[in-house]
């Protein structure tokens, strides 16, 4: 009755619209849930199924019509009492015995007789026939007695349909399993769907559907890089706004930035708000060994942003396919790198326009791209990410302290000039690892502390404090260290000290920390004065014990490399001049020659070896001439294995060129401040001496081994 009202429902609504009966055409798929009114559409499962439903049924009707075997014995016994009516040799192996009508009735017999028969001549038993001639010998003996016996005749059947199905049966397999590899094949599943679909885009698609949670307020540090992209997402949201001025929307963003700098961060803030289909892939995606399968993909992957326009596609690493264009000297004009290049900067700005989709590309590597794929019409924008300064590596840092428990006592200026040439991710890992300590320590909170500890864990490596080095060799290191901080701390262009350890750390003996002053560009006594810093472990060796060791590897390869720099590269040497031998294109990677002559080389060699061993000398004198206050530091470095800007100041005095950042300062200003803020809860008429007591100098003399033992801990 439901069924029926809801029918006449419709049909009143239908004739309330002003169609008649007549010309009004009913649609039986309406009804039916999931179909939507239209017709279903045919599936091969419906014959998969009528298939098994008439095998279930041929099994079924079969059964019973099935002849009963026999033996001899029995059969013998049948012959002699008359009860078989006739006997067929199917092709002298089987002998079909059929019972009188008559003598079914019998008790014996009663098995055969019930059985559901639904053909006419069915034999009741069945013989096996060994040898013919003997058979129908044993059966004319059998029935001597007889007056009616039973004759056996002889019959050659075919099996028609076994043996068809014999011959068509392996060729019906191999097709279905070639159909079923096809169907695989088509649909991409397994390992085998690989085949068809290599040439297909491997492009992760994002679009409304898919959510993303990483927005623009989520990167931090990139003001000026986030404000072009922003208004290429804006030109997507409302592009009236720029479209009736003349305007178009720029074809290609190429992202510059040394590693870790947040250009695949930022382009996931575009694809969390743009709200348009983003198709994200690395350029190692385009790199297949087979011939074609590149160009094929590029093809592919713009023809379905094409298709869901307005989109934006993002290439991750786009130097893989992007390097320059017959710089390799080990493969010919037709690599297969080359063609997948060319069919992107076809597909970016060819004959066909490309309206509706934006390509951004993110690189470290910018020196090695192509011209072409550079030039204006296809990135369009090349938007420099940078390293974070000062007040970025806040931001960051308030970033990835947004999940962490963190103690009143971290302060985040301080961490942000702890950090001098961290990167984003750098700024990262320095959380992880110490939100890592802190576990490890089982501390309810992140304290500054555990901040300090990952720093160092990620500039000098893991703590190695049960590593076996011999006293002969810890004086050695500690003097070697000594000389750096002495040098360091005397000379006014070099980098001011932190802090000096003897403790191993990763492959190293002690390290040394510096704050790096931050700037943009660097005079050739700034150079050289870091220079003599570096040379100044060495210096010491020499000093102390009148021999010198492997131990200053690392500082003879910085200098080297400084040196070098200075004289090739920025024509900081007297002879060579204002020259620079400097390739920004990045094409000398691909010749075996040199840009200068030979003599040329030779000047540049003596050059290195002249500043290099003037600024040894140098640092030697500076040694020579404070070699007591180096033994004192060496001392107190083996005694204590940490410390600070504040105990060369002890030594040798306050550093004239600017104020150190002092560690154990911080700590003593930053617990009074907690002291303070405490007495004043407490007391509130001791205000104003608890704020005197804040801006006084800490007592040196007491706190820093105590904080140093804090520290060490």
């Amino acid at each position: 009755m439901a069924e029926q009202n809801k029918f006449k429902e419709q049909k009143g609504q239908n004739r309330g619209k002003g169609t008649s009966p007549k010309n009004q055409k009913i649609n039986p798929f309406e009804n039916l849930p999931g179909t939507g009114g239209k017709k279903p559409k045919f599936s091969f499962y419906w014959i998969y199924g009528l298939l098994a439903i008439l095998f279930i049924g041929i099994q079924i009707f079969s059964t019973g019509t099935e002849p009963k075997k026999t033996d001899w014995r029995e059969l013998k016994q049948m012959l002699s009492n008359g009860d078989v009516d006739k006997i067929i040799l199917v092709n002298k192996e089987i002998a079909e015995i059929y019972i009188k009508p008559d003598r079914l009735k019998k008790e014996k017999y009663k098995d055969v007789a019930n059985k559901s028969n639904f053909a006419q001549n069915t034999p009741q038993f069945i013989y096996n026939v060994a040898s013919p001639d003997i058979f129908i010998k044993e059966v004319q003996e059998a029935q001597k007695n007889i007056e009616n016996p039973a004759y056996v005749d002889a019959e050659t059947r075919h099996d028609w349909g076994s043996e068809i199905l014999g011959w068509i049966l392996p060729f019906v397999i191999l097709i279905a399993i070639w159909f079923f590899i096809m169907r695989m094949m088509s649909k991409g599943g397994g390992a085998g769907g690989q085949i068809f679909n290599i040439g297909k885009s491997k492009a992760q698609v994002y679009d409304k559907k898919t959510s993303i949670n990483i927005t623009f307020k989520d990167v931090a540090g990139l003001e000026e890089a986030k404000v072009e992209v922003m208004e290429v997402v804006d030109f997507l949201k409302n592009p009236d706004k720029y479209t009736k001025l003349g305007g178009k929307i720029p074809k290609g963003v190429l992202l510059i930035g040394p590693p870790g700098t947040g250009k695949t961060l930022l382009a996931k803030s575009v694809a969390g708000e743009a709200h348009v289909p983003f198709f994200s892939l690395s350029g190692s995606d385009f790199v297949e060994m087979f011939v074609g399968v590149g160009a094929s993909r590029v093809r592919d992957l713009f023809k379905t942003a094409k298709e869901k326009s307005p989109s934006i596609i993002f290439i991750d690493e786009i130097d893989a396919i992007g390097r320059a264009r017959g710089k390799n000297p080990m493969t010919g004009a037709n690599d297969e790198r080359e063609n997948t290049l060319n069919q992107l900067l076809t597909e970016m700005d060819g004959f066909t326009p490309n309206s509706g989709v934006i390509v951004i590309g993110a690189t470290n590597r910018a020196d090695i791209l192509d011209k072409a794929l550079l030039r204006a019409g296809r990135f369009d924008r090349q938007i420099f990410v940078e390293l974070p300064d000062l007040a970025e590596r806040k931001d960051i840092f308030k970033v990835h302290m947004r999940p962490l428990k963190l103690n009143k006592n971290v302060d985040i200026d301080f961490l942000a000039k702890q950090t001098p040439g961290f990167s984003g991710a750098d700024i990262a890992n320095v959380c992880n690892e110490a939100a890592l300590i802190a576990a490890r320590k089982s501390h309810k909170t992140i304290n500054r502390q555990d901040f300090m500890d990952a720093i160092d864990r990620i500039i000098g490596g893991l703590e190695k404090k049960n590593k076996i080095i011999s006293p002969r060799e810890k004086e050695v290191v500690a003097h070697h260290e000594a000389g750096h901080a002495t040098v360091s701390w005397l000379l006014e262009h070099a980098n001011p000290l932190v802090k000096v350890t003897i403790v191993p750390r990763g492959k190293s003996l002690g390290a040394a920390w510096y704050l790096p002053e931050e700037r943009q560009i660097t005079t050739f006594n700034q150079m050289f004065d870091e220079m003599c810093a570096a040379l100044g472990g060495r210096a010491a060796e020499e000093v102390i014990f009148g021999e010198i060791s492997t131990g200053a590897l690392n500082d003879l390869e910085r200098v080297t490399k400084q040196a070098y720099a200075m004289v090739a590269y920025y024509g900081l040497s007297d002879k060579i001049g204002n020259l620079s031998f400097y390739d920004s294109s990045g094409q000398q990677e691909f010749t075996f020659g040199k840009p200068f002559s030979e003599k040329t080389n030779e000047i540049i060699d003596a050059e290195i070896s002249k500043i290099v061993e003037k600024a040894y000398a140098r640092a030697k004198k500076i040694l020579t001439e404070n070699k007591e206050g180096l033994k004192k530091l060496a001392a107190k470095l083996l005694e204590k294995e940490v410390i600070f800007s504040d105990d060369l100041e002890q030594i040798f005095g306050k550093r004239p060129w600017g104020e150190p950042l002092s560690i154990l300062k911080h700590l003593e200003e930053t617990k009074k401040r907690g002291k303070t803020k405490k007495s004043t809860a407490e007391k509130p008429e001791s205000k104003t001496k608890s704020g005197k007591v804040t801006g006084t100098e800490p007592d040196k003399k007491e706190n820093p081994e105590e904080k140093n033992e804090n520290i060490n801990s």
